[in-house]
């Protein structure tokens, strides 16, 4: 697998090349797919990142690259783009470029538990998220998943964006709250296993999940790319839950590997429960692996349409198909 950054890609790989009937062979034999990442190379996507030692997608005849991101918005525009053929994003980003006019599919949902959250520092004097108006607040970036969920968060105590002083703080999104520079910020439940042992303490934290529950990431492709290449779809979601069963059966030896390929793989046991968190997040209620909730998914579409996040109401049985059935 290959992990390169769109500033320097030159040539891509051309998608769907010359199909191996034994989904196995020589790099010339397999597809090459290019997918658009929300972020750069970190623990909780462990799964993906050993390809080159485990071989999840070679095994469907799947030559796969991988395009660091800043966010989910990032990761569509990637794609949209024409630079990658998959984006792994989120729910807001596919959201909002639906009502845009973009024609997508959703094919997988990544992670079906909403694992975003609000966390403040102990001198910030937030109790509720009523508190949250005129502070400080960070975000991954205004093309993230953090971006979206924290104006949900928001309108659920009756502000908007104008409310708050939102500041975009990159991947170390926990550094400027542990140093005061903002008073909350709003991340994921994995990045606030590195901040309680950096020193995170006495902190609240506001799951949206408690406000509103949809997946938290998805994979998706355009329409055209979906018609033309359904089967080579097939064979990237079963590689990936070939990837995503391993770490959830296989979490010591994720975390061990985690050390060698994910940018903040820094400690076995820290990456073992950042890992377990993730595995948690990637099974439905009934315990199942990338199962399609059209009713949950519908209902995120609705409700970013009544807070305005989105200026058409989206009908999402028109742009999810369940790959795995077909």
């Amino acid at each position: 697998m290959k992990i390169i950054k769109l500033g320097i890609l030159i040539i891509l790989a051309g998608f769907l090349t010359a199909c191996n009937d034994s989904n196995q062979g020589s790099a010339e034999e397999r597809t090459s797919i290019t997918l658009a990442n929300w972020s750069q190379p970190i623990v909780e996507q462990t799964n993906l990142l050993v390809e080159e030692e485990k071989g999840f997608f070679e095994k469907e005849g799947i030559d796969l690259t991988l395009i660091p991101g800043n966010g989910g918005q990032d990761a569509l525009k990637t794609m949209l783009s024409g630079h990658a053929d998959i984006a792994f994003t989120d729910p807001g980003a596919v959201y909002s470029a639906l009502a845009q006019g973009e024609d997508l599919v959703i094919i997988y949902t990544v992670y079906p538990q909403n694992v975003f959250n609000v966390v403040t520092n102990d001198a910030s004097s937030i109790s509720s998220i009523d508190d949250l108006k005129g502070k400080r607040i960070g975000i991954y970036s205004r093309a993230s998943g953090t971006y979206h969920n924290l104006l949900v968060l928001l309108h659920e105590a009756g502000l908007s964006e104008e409310d708050v002083d939102l500041i975009e703080t990159g991947i170390a999104n926990f550094a400027p709250l542990l140093q005061k520079e903002v008073d909350a910020t709003a991340a994921t439940d994995t990045a606030l296993v590195p901040a309680e042992r950096e020193g995170l303490t006495n902190a609240d934290i506001f799951e949206v999940r408690d406000y509103l529950n949809i997946p938290s990431d998805f994979f998706v492709v355009t329409r055209s790319t979906f018609e033309e290449n359904k089967e080579t779809l097939q064979a990237f979601v079963e590689a990936y839950e070939e990837s995503a069963a391993w770490m959830i059966e296989e979490a010591d030896e994720a975390a061990q590997l985690a050390s060698d390929y994910a940018i903040d793989g820094r400690e076995q046991d820290l990456n073992k429960g950042i890992i377990e968190l993730r595995n948690a997040a990637s099974l439905d209620e009934n315990g199942e692996l990338g199962e399609m909730n059209m009713d949950i998914i519908q209902k995120g579409a609705d409700a970013y349409y009544e807070l305005g996040l989105i200026s058409e109401q989206l009908e999402m049985e028109d742009y999810i198909e369940n790959i795995k059935e077909q």
